[in-house]
């Protein structure tokens, strides 16, 4: 059986479920190992079943009464509280998760940690400032109200984990919703020490539980139970529509986002040095990046001075212990992930397409992967139209703008794009005519948390962030009310 808690590198971690406010080991369970020292077994980790799954519907259907009746403002104070002891706790959790993960500690701790506060923080000044649309019509008064909708089940993906849990929790919580989370089983313990602090915040029992297994067989109970009343999913399209057939059967709101095959496109009258530099970092935490920027469309008139900016910048790379402040790429995430990525390079090579830097294992017996750029024979190949997620960049010429936009739009995805010009107009005609959730102009991954954040196409359905996010978990109704009938 395993233990309810476990010592990850002198940081105590919950290994158990967390189900009505409790700890709860389980009889079998699964391990966790740390990326850039795979003979590092972190954890034995609980392994939930089908009647985990029951267990933990039912400790969130009995929990949301008490929640959903909580007030606006009691609501916000306990999202408050959570994000305080999640800043007070932030090198601990941002320890755990480089071990876990592999991501970077000092970016961890600068950022990814905090802004999981951040998103708790966020949700509760957005639920406090919220008015209910109210308007007069044919005689009547409408509002339209926010009702809680019931339990949600939240499955979260294993990059950048503990961020991510709290984006898609935060907005549940605030909406009045009660939680079942799920993390990915290659990593799940930084997650898993949100448990540590939610009885701390204030949250009744229940409102917040956690489990921890496989897809299969706990991810396919919770989704079927008809007690939960939303369905949250970030992963792959594969596991995504397994999802939605599940959804479809209850008729639950369902949101995805399902990763991406961004565009990064480079425009003849941009800043080169500063285009080529963030090229080179899409290698960060070796590609392990939805939002990423994978596919370089540069314009041919400037594709050499391109190539050597982003050729030394890429030399600058550092793969290493991700405690280490010099490391710049990580370690990817599971020798199963590592061989599914090192497969589409050697598929490539085989199709004829160029190996223009990298494409070969950094060190035999390590999951780091060189930086890789691949100049592909044909818009079809594999390597330009299918997800990777790992470090393997692809790389394109154009000429006219039309053709780059064209380019742009050529796969399944509609995640993000970037795009590098001096030029205003162009940002603009270029930024509207991308297809994608986001689409960032000379600059990368900057976040306001009340825009709408999801992808099109095999990208994904729903939105994300801000009120979006709020009227998902939420049954909205109208309230319209006879004028002159009520004094």
């Amino acid at each position: 059986m395993a233990t309810e808690r476990t010592d990850v590198d002198g940081v105590s971690v919950p290994t158990g479920h967390f189900i009505g406010g409790e700890h709860i080991p389980s009889e079998t369970t699964f391990e966790t190992r740390c990326p850039f020292d795979w003979d590092w077994k972190l954890a034995d980790i609980a392994r939930g079943t089908a009647a985990t799954a029951h267990k933990a519907v039912t400790a969130a259907a009995e929990a949301f009464p008490i929640w959903s009746g909580y007030s606006v403002r009691d609501r916000a104070g306990c999202l408050n509280r959570l994000a305080d002891l999640i800043e007070e706790n932030k090198d601990d959790i941002a320890t755990v998760e480089c071990l876990d993960m592999a991501m970077l500690l000092e970016s961890l701790k600068l950022r990814l940690v905090p802004r999981g506060a951040l998103n708790f923080r966020n949700y509760a000044d957005i639920i406090e400032a919220h008015e209910e649309r109210v308007w007069s019509s044919k005689g009547t008064t409408n509002t339209v109200i926010r009702m809680p909708a019931g339990p949600a089940v939240i499955i979260t993906p294993w990059n950048a984990p503990f961020m991510l849990s709290t984006w898609k929790v935060a907005p549940a919580l605030a909406s009045g919703n009660t939680v079942i989370l799920k993390p990915a089983e290659w990593s799940p313990l930084s997650a898993a020490k949100l448990s540590d602090l939610i009885n701390e915040a204030g949250f009744p029992k229940g409102t917040f539980n956690i489990v921890q297994g496989y897809g299969h067989d706990l991810g396919a109970a919770l989704v079927a139970d008809p007690r939960v009343k939303r369905l949250s999913f970030t992963g792959s399209p594969e596991t995504a529509r397994k999802i939605g057939h599940a959804a479809a059967e209850n008729i639950v709101p369902f949101t995805a986002e399902l990763g991406g095959k961004g565009p990064l496109m480079v425009f003849e009258d941009c800043d080169l040095e500063a285009a080529a530099k963030k090229a080179a970092g899409q290698f960060d935490d070796s590609g392990q990046v939805c939002l990423a920027g994978t596919r370089l469309l540069v314009q041919n008139g400037i594709m050499a001075p391109f190539l050597e900016k982003f050729h030394a910048f890429t030399d600058t790379h550092v793969m290493g212990d991700s405690r280490d402040s010099a490391t710049t790429m990580t370690a990817m995430i599971h020798p199963e992930h590592f061989a599914r990525v090192a497969g589409f390079v050697d598929r490539a090579r085989a199709n004829g397409d160029e190996i223009v830097r990298g494409g070969k294992v950094h060190k035999e017996g390590c999951l780091w992967y060189e930086p890789t750029l691949i100049r592909p024979k044909g818009n079809d190949s594999e390597v330009v139209q299918n997800e990777i997620f790992g470090p393997v960049l692809t790389i394109q010429g154009f000429d006219s703008e039309e053709e780059g936009i064209a380019l742009a739009n050529s796969t399944n995805y509609g995640l993000s794009g970037i795009v590098y010009t001096s030029s205003a107009e162009r940002a603009e005609r270029v930024g509207r005519a991308v297809r994608s959730g986001i689409v960032w102009v000379n600059c990368f991954l900057i976040r306001d948390l009340t825009a709408p954040f999801g992808g099109i196409g095999e990208s994904g359905i729903g939105r994300e962030g801000g009120d979006y996010a709020l009227d998902f978990h939420a049954d909205l109704k109208t309230l319209q009310i006879f004028e002159g009938s009520v004094s």
